[in-house]
């Protein structure tokens, strides 16, 4: 059995007060919470202080980025150690922004996921299509680029360390959401695609996340499906009583 996997993706928000409001709320709400893994990605700027505020929860801090280099002369980027240094647990990696506008690609995606693997961060790696390339038909064509080639070379033993996450791009932050059968059809894809990169026990065992405007009142349908494990939430983390409710409502 999967345990269910809700993780909460600030994006570009949040002020140092605002954060430590929010996991103040957050510890009250959900910090004893065990029947499902619970990890709050924040800016870089609050992954300290995140972590100290985790400390005695059950909750996880994940980074949102992480830089294929152990160090160096690369101005803006974070390596592995300085995540793992501060506590940080889960990364995400390949979001749908940062392929939309920072020129992430299926090779970067893959550098990062073995930086990751390599200082024992477990990756939230993300996959999935547009607007215009699910109304030409292209979206299995597009899972499969992004799942095989972001997933390129690594073992049955990495995999079981990794995390995926389908968003639907045309359904982050439009309010629009994939149905619970939409994202159920291309999880079921991904997970066959990975019995045949891998094995059935490696693709029965990964967990794969659904991200795509999830809120509490769609996020019990959506993980009744039999290949969706949780969710990646975008703005419905950004509020203490939208986020602990998708994390009560993932686990009845």
């Amino acid at each position: 059995m999967r345990k269910k996997i809700i993780a909460g993706n600030w994006k570009m928000y949040k002020t140092a007060s605002e954060a430590a409001e929010l996991m103040d709320a957050l510890k009250k709400d959900i910090g004893g919470v065990s029947a499902v893994d619970v990890v709050v990605c924040p800016p870089f700027v609050h992954l300290g202080s995140t972590v100290e505020a985790c400390k005695a929860t059950s909750i996880a801090v994940g980074a949102q980025n992480i830089y294929w280099e152990e160090f160096g002369a690369f101005t803006g980027e974070v390596c592995g150690a300085m995540l793992t240094s501060v506590g940080v647990k889960y990364v995400i990696i390949g979001h749908s922004e940062r392929r939309q506008f920072f020129g992430e690609t299926n090779e970067t995606v893959n550098k990062r996921t073995k930086a990751a693997l390599k200082h024992g961060l477990k990756p939230i790696v993300c996959v999935g299509e547009n607007l215009a390339e699910r109304e030409a038909g292209r979206t299995f064509d597009v899972i499969r680029d992004h799942v095989m080639g972001s997933l390129s070379g690594f073992t049955k033993e990495d995999m079981l360390k990794i995390v995926l996450a389908y968003e639907p791009v045309w359904a982050i932050g439009t309010g629009k959401t994939a149905t619970s059968q939409q994202a159920q059809e291309v999880h079921k894809f991904i997970r066959d695609l990975l019995l045949k990169m891998f094995d059935r026990a490696t693709a029965e065992a990964m967990r794969i996340q659904y991200g795509g405007s999830v809120k509490p009142e769609n996020i019990t349908e959506l993980v009744a499906q039999p290949d969706i494990d949780g969710a990646l939430v975008g703005g419905a983390s950004l509020k203490a009583d939208s986020f602990a409710a998708i994390v009560r409502n993932s686990m009845n």
